[in-house]
C-alpha cells in the first residue's frame, strides 16, 4: 500500500475521531460518512433508521457477495473533549483506535481495490451501537439485510491486528432496582434504604463463586440513586454485566443473580431486574476456512495469530452460523481511556493483511464452505 494512501487513512481517521459519536448518539458521524462513501462515488450508498450507513463496491457476480464491516460509536460521552495529537509514530486520541481508524479503514480498502474487478460485491458497512447499551443494534440489522446470503462477515477495529476473534463470548447485562418508601435520615431512621439494600444485594452478588474455566466474570459497572445526604434513599439502581465462555455457565450466572434477588425482597423493599442487554454466544472452528485464511494472511505478514473469544459485532452473525471474524489494522494501547492512541508503523502491514483476507475469501469461499 502506498504511503500517501497511508496518510490519507490516518488523516481521515482523525477527522472521523473529531466527531462526537457516543451510542445512541452516532447520526453526525454517519452523515460524515455517507457524504464520504458518496464523493469516492461507491454505488448504493444509503443510511437506514438506525444511522447505519451502506456502500457497495460491484462485483462480477460470479461470486456472492462479501461485507466488510466497523463501528461508528465509541464508549465516551457526547461532551468528552476529543483531542488529538501526533507524536512521533503514534496519535493519540480517546476513539482514535476504537474505532475511527476501523471506519476509516473502509475507505483505505475501496481505495487499496480501486483497480481490482472482484468476483463478488463487496459491501462496506459503518454500523451503530457496538460499544455499551448499544447491544449490537446496528450488526443485528445489518445482518438482517444480508442474512446468510453472503461469504462471509470481516469486521475491523482499529487495533488489535493479529487478534482473531472467531468465537462470540456470551454477555447479558441487567439493571437492577431497588424501591423503597424513603424518608428523612433522622425523623424516619430505621427505614430500609435503597441504597444500603442496594449495597448488600452487591455484596451478595460479588460473592457468587466463579470458574476460572470456563473463564466467566461479574462486574457492576453503574450504580445511582438517592436524592440528598439527609434523604433515606427511595430508589438506587445498578448495571449488572455477567459474561461467561459457555451458555450453561452464564445461563447459571444469571440463575444465581435472580436467587439473591428474590432473597433481597423484604417488606416495604422491592427489587427488579430489567435485561438491557444481551450479545448471542457463537464460533466458528479454528479449522474452518474463515479462520485458516486469515492465520495465512497475517503469517504471509510475518505477523502471528492469536486465536481470542471477545464481544464484538462479530457475535450477531457468528450466533445465525454465518462465518465471521474480527480482525484489527494496527496495534495501540489505552482504548476506552483518555490514553488511548494507536501505533501508525504497522499500518501498511494491516491493510496488505485486510487485503489479502478480502481477496482470499473470493478465491477461498466462493462455495462457503462450512
Amino acid at each position: 500500500m502506498k504511503s500517501d494512501l497511508i496518510e490519507q487513512v490516518i488523516d481521515l481517521a482523525v477527522e472521523i475521531q473529531q466527531i462526537a459519536a457516543p451510542p445512541f448518539g452516532e447520526r453526525q458521524r454517519a452523515e460524515f460518512v455517507r457524504d464520504q462513501f458518496s464523493q469516492d462515488g461507491l454505488s448504493d450508498v444509503s443510511m437506514d433508521e438506525l444511522y447505519n450507513v451502506y456502500a457497495r463496491i460491484p462485483g462480477s457476480g460470479q461470486s456472492p457477495p462479501l461485507v466488510v464491516t466497523a463501528h461508528l460509536d465509541t464508549v465516551f460521552p457526547l461532551d468528552t473533549e476529543l483531542f488529538v495529537r501526533r507524536e512521533g509514530a503514534r496519535i493519540y486520541g480517546p476513539g482514535i483506535g476504537d474505532n475511527s481508524l476501523g471506519v476509516a479503514g473502509l475507505f483505505g480498502l475501496s481505495w487499496l481495490l480501486s483497480d481490482q474487478q472482484l468476483p463478488g460485491d463487496l459491501w462496506l458497512v459503518a454500523n451503530v451501537g457496538e460499544e455499551g447499551l448499544g447491544d449490537l443494534r446496528g450488526m443485528k440489522a445489518a445482518v438482517d439485510r444480508f442474512d446468510d446470503r453472503v461469504l462471509a462477515y470481516i469486521i475491523l477495529e482499529g487495533m488489535a491486528l493479529g487478534q482473531v476473534y472467531h468465537r462470540a463470548l456470551g454477555v447479558e447485562r441487567y439493571k437492577i432496582n431497588v424501591q423503597t418508601p424513603g424518608g428523612h435520615s433522622w425523623v424516619n431512621f430505621g427505614k430500609p434504604s435503597a441504597i444500603h439494600e442496594l449495597a448488600e444485594l452487591i455484596s451478595e452478588l460479588v460473592e457468587i463463586p466463579l470458574p476460572k474455566q470456563p473463564r466467566t466474570t461479574l462486574n457492576v459497572g453503574v450504580i445511582s440513586g438517592g436524592t440528598s445526604v439527609n434523604t433515606i434513599a427511595e430508589f438506587a439502581d445498578i448495571q449488572l454485566d455477567l459474561r461467561s465462555e459457555d451458555k450453561r455457565m452464564l445461563d447459571y450466572l444469571v440463575k444465581q443473580v435472580e436467587d439473591r434477588i428474590s432473597k433481597a425482597q423484604k417488606v416495604d423493599v422491592q427489587v427488579t431486574k430489567e435485561l438491557i442487554g444481551k450479545r448471542p454466544a457463537g464460533e466458528i472452528p479454528t479449522d474452518h476456512a474463515l479462520v485458516q485464511l486469515v492465520k495465512g494472511c497475517l503469517a504471509n505478514r510475518g505477523l502471528r495469530a492469536s486465536l481470542a473469544i471477545g464481544s464484538t459485532d462479530a457475535n450477531i452473525p457468528l450466533s445465525r452460523g454465518i462465518p465471521a471474524v474480527c480482525v484489527g489494522l494496527t496495534s495501540g494501547s489505552g482504548a476506552h481511556t483518555q490514553n488511548e492512541y494507536i501505533n501508525l508503523g504497522p499500518l501498511e502491514n494491516g491493510f496488505e493483511f485486510l487485503s489479502c483476507v478480502v481477496l482470499g475469501v473470493y478465491e477461498d469461499m466462493g462455495g462457503r464452505s462450512e
